[in-house]
This record gives structure tokens, C-alpha cells and sequence, in this order.
């Protein structure tokens, strides 16, 4: 008799768990109370991406002169018809995802779903019915929605979410963006690129302060923004916002989550924008699906804890994706994974959840990639460790497209050679990253990845030129 695996949520952690559960058998039901493809398609990754692409392709129009093309009169960016663009690219998506969960027998159902006792599910449909589910293994992937300040509420029309920044029909002649993390930096980039004059206001010191980012790449970062004259405002909070003029006046003052160890006394400063874009973190959605009712134990903040099975404190109850909250990774990739995990060890399994080898990849402009320890990182736990670095401008590739900003750096272990941590801030550094996630993923040295042959001319020289430096065979570097 086939498995009953029962999913709540159809994001990118959802979805898979769901096919995969059923190519092993399962008699699988997924559950989503909103639209297939969750946050990462129809709200984060796929039209924030869109959104991208067309800022780069007015770049390269303002840059038409340096490629040998002349083009008379300015390029006006529509954006209306850009929104039109990004749903239907997301409606192409969710077509496909449709499209592998019939192929695969799976059970889709569109409601609100509720643990109402040990393995039994209650679902409220789309039109006011319910339906009563049973279930020998629950996946929940509900995901997550964007973190309201409490004094200053989404309104969608001045205060904006990440969600609502996305459903724009006119560029805001400007814009201050609360948050320099890698939803604040990459809107950051967008808008300049369309026009809009862009402040961010961050609380830490730096640009892209995760502990996985290097620090390295975050001045590449604030360097460029600024060429683009995005503002920054470092180690400050937003204090409070409110109407002035058919403008926002907002409120700027010193941070109380800076490390800077400057501890005078900072004046409050007001700025003043027409629309405040909000990026200063998630919450997880868990109201309302019964996890008290089954036991399911949260940490303090309200993310679902899970151990390396993705099992929860509850027997047959797994939780995979951004409901797991920042003690795990909250990426789309990574959810997938978990979904694979989950449903493999649901099924019977021993896998075990690893995050040593996970590549970020963060879309601003140059892109910044990473996986693996930073380089301060890996001086806290190693004995010896080099890091190394190659320019961008160093590879010719860079030259042709005209993208010479960034480097690669590769953190080794010193007397092994082994690759730490790959670092990569630069033209298609997102793509790049495959590699350096590959070596750590098998262990290789800085010498086996300097010694495998890079076709020419490509970006990927870079990682090349800087293993061949790490191993003390460089050339152009």
C-alpha cells in the first residue's frame, strides 16, 4: 500500500517534495493556499529577476556608444508593460509546475489547510467547502511573507513590501530603502537603473552584512552603488515615517544594532521620498495550520525546529524551507533540497540535511556569489589559510562585454591546497559559482581546479587564474 505523504505549500520546497514523493510511490496531496510556486515565483526570484533584466538592458542602452552603436533619442522604460512581461513569465512557470504535477498523479488542491488531529488534515477549498484529508507523513512548506515594522504598516502604495514593489505601474521618482541585505541591495540597483533616486538606509556597517558574504564584496558593492549614486546610510535605523507634501518624510537615527564602535550622539535626519520600500527581514507563515494542536514545537521567533532528517518535534511530521527560518538557509535552492530530504527519509530513509556546500547568489549589479567559508571564517577554524584573488579587468572575456568590475577569491587551506570558500563579486558571478560549489562539493585542491582546462575566452578563466595563483602557477593574475 502506498505511502499518503500530505505537503502544505507549493513553493519551490513544496512542489519538488512533491514530485519526487511521487516518482518513489507515494500517493501524494499538495495543499497551497495561494498560488503554485509560492514566493519564489510569483512574488521573489523569478519577477524580481525579470525586473533585472530589464535593468540591464537599459544599461546597455545607455552604453550603446562604447559597443559601436549609435541610437538617437533616449530609451523610456514602460512599466506597465514590464509587469505585463513579469506575469506572464511567472504565469509560464506556474503552467509548468501544473503540468509535472499531473504527469505525476499528484493530488493538487487550492485552500487553506489545518492539522485537526494526528495525521488528519482539514481543508477549506477555494469555494467554501472542506475537505477532510488522511495522512501517514505531513511536509509543511508554507513559507514565508515579508516582516512589517510595526510603526510604519504596508500600506502597498507608499510603504512597500518586497511583494508590493513588484506590482508597481509607475517608477517612484524616488525611493528609500530600509535594509541593505540582498533584497534591499538588489531593488537598490533596479530602480537607480530605471531612473529613480535611491537611498539605503542599513542598520550594520556595511552593505550585504551576512556572515556569509565577504567582506571584500560588499565594498565592491557599496563602490558601485555609488557610481550609480545610490546613497548609503550606514549603522542607522528608520525611526518613523509620515506624510509631508504628497512625499514621506522619514525619520533617520543612529542604529541600535550597529557594531561601529562610535558611540557619539547622532541628530536625527530626515529625508524625504516618495515611496519607503521595507526589506528588513521575513516572518514565518504558521498561523491558523494547527501546529499547537499537533505538538509541533517553534523556537522563540516562530520557526518551525527541525533536526538534520527534517523531522520535527512531532513523530511524522516534516518542516523544510523558509518556515525553518534564518537558524537554517532561507533559499529557494536550499528548500528544494530539504524537500528532497524529507521526503526520502519519510519514505523509509537516512539522509541527512547538509548546508556546508550551499551557493548564495545575490542578483545585484555586478552579481555577488558565494559558498563555503569566508575568508575570516575559515581563519577561525583552520591553522593556515591563504586567500587569493583575481581581477575581473584581468580576463579578457570581462574586456568584451564590458563588465570589468569585481574579482574571484578562493580561500584555501594552506599546506593542503584544499578549497575552503569561493568568493565572487563580478559579471555572471551567479553562474560562475557552479564551479566553485562543485570543488568544495568533492573536496578538490586550488592545484586540480588550476589544473583543469577553462575554455577561452569565458569568465570562468577567473576561477582558473585565481586556483593557478592560490597554487603558485600564476599567469595574468
Amino acid at each position: 500500500m502506498s505511502v499518503k505523504i500530505v505537503i502544505l505549500g507549493a513553493g519551490p520546497g513544496g512542489y519538488v517534495a512533491a514530485v519526487r514523493a511521487a516518482k518513489m510511490g507515494a500517493k501524494v496531496t499538495l495543499i497551497e493556499s495561494d498560488q503554485v510556486g509560492g514566493t519564489c515565483l510569483n512574488r521573489g526570484c523569478i519577477p524580481s529577476k525579470v525586473m533585472k533584466v530589464t535593468a540591464e538592458l537599459l544599461n546597455h542602452y545607455k552604453r550603446s556608444k562604447e559597443f559601436g552603436i549609435n541610437v538617437a533619442g533616449d530609451a523610456q522604460l514602460d512599466m506597465k508593460a514590464l509587469m505585463v512581461r513579469k506575469d506572464t513569465v511567472v504565469q509560464t512557470q506556474a503552467s509548468g509546475i501544473l503540468g509535472l504535477l499531473k504527469n505525476n498523479n499528484i493530488n493538487y488542491l487550492q485552500g487553506q489547510a489545518k492539522i485537526t488531529a494526528p495525521h488528519q488534515v482539514e481543508v477549506q477549498l477555494q469555494d467554501g467547502s472542506i475537505s477532510g484529508l488522511v495522512y501517514d507523513k505531513l511536509i509543511i512548506a508554507t513559507g514565508s511573507e515579508p516582516y512589517e515594522i510595526p510603526n510604519m504598516p504596508f500600506d502597498g502604495q507608499t510603504v512597500l513590501s518586497s511583494s508590493d514593489v513588484l506590482e508597481l505601474s509607475e517608477i517612484p521618482q524616488s525611493m528609500v530603502i530600509v535594509g541593505g541585505g540582498v533584497i534591499g541591495c538588489e531593488f537598490a540597483f533596479n530602480f537607480s537603473s530605471f531612473g529613480t533616486k535611491v537611498t539605503v538606509v542599513e542598520g550594520l556597517d556595511r552593505v550585504l552584512p551576512l556572515p556569509s558574504v565577504d567582506e571584500e564584496c560588499s565594498k565592491v558593492i557599496a563602490r558601485e552603488m555609488k557610481k550609480k549614486k545610490i546613497k548609503i546610510i550606514l549603522n542607522r535605523t528608520v525611526e518613523s515615517v509620515e506624510s509631508h507634501n504628497e512625499h514621506l518624510r522619514i525619520s533617520i537615527a543612529k542604529s541600535p544594532f550597529s557594531t561601529s564602535p562610535n558611540n557619539e550622539t547622532v541628530p536625527p535626519q530626515m529625508i524625504e521620498a516618495e515611496k519607503i520600500l521595507i526589506c528588513v527581514g521575513r516572518k514565518p507563515n504558521t498561523n491558523g495550520i494547527g501546529l499547537e494542536k499537533a505538538g509541533v514545537v517553534l523556537d522563540p521567533k516562530g520557526w518551525i525546529i527541525v533536526n538534520e532528517k527534517m523531522e520535527t518535534s512531532t513523530n511524522d511530521i516534516f518542516a523544510i524551507g523558509d518556515v525553518l527560518g534564518p537558524p537554517k538557509i532561507m533559499l529557494a535552492h536550499v528548500a528544494s533540497h530539504e524537500g528532497i530530504v524529507a521526503v526520502e527519509n519519510s519514505m523509509g530513509g537516512n539522509k541527512l540535511m547538509d548546508y556546508d556546500v550551499v551557493p548564495g547568489a545575490i542578483f545585484t549589479t555586478p552579481e555577488v556569489a558565494n559558498v563555503g567559508l569566508t575568508e575570516n571564517q575559515a581563519k577561525e577554524k583552520y591553522d593556515a589559510v591563504r586567500a587569493d584573488s583575481v581581477l575581473f579587468r584581468h580576463i579578457g572575456k570581462a574586456h568584451v562585454i564590458g563588465e570589468i568590475a569585481g574579482q574571484v577569491k578562493i580561500v584555501s587551506e594552506e599546506e593542503s591546497g584544499k578549497i575552503l570558500g569561493v568568493h565572487i563579486v563580478g559579471p555572471h558571478a551567479t553562474d560562475l559559482i557552479a564551479e566553485g560549489t562543485l570543488a568544495l562539493q568533492k573536496g578538490c585542491t586550488v592545484k586540480e581546479l588550476a589544473e583543469t582546462i577553462h575554455a577561452h575566452p569565458t569568465l570562468s578563466e577567473a576561477m582558473m587564474e585565481t586556483a593557478m595563483k592560490s597554487a603558485g602557477m600564476e599567469i595574468h593574475g
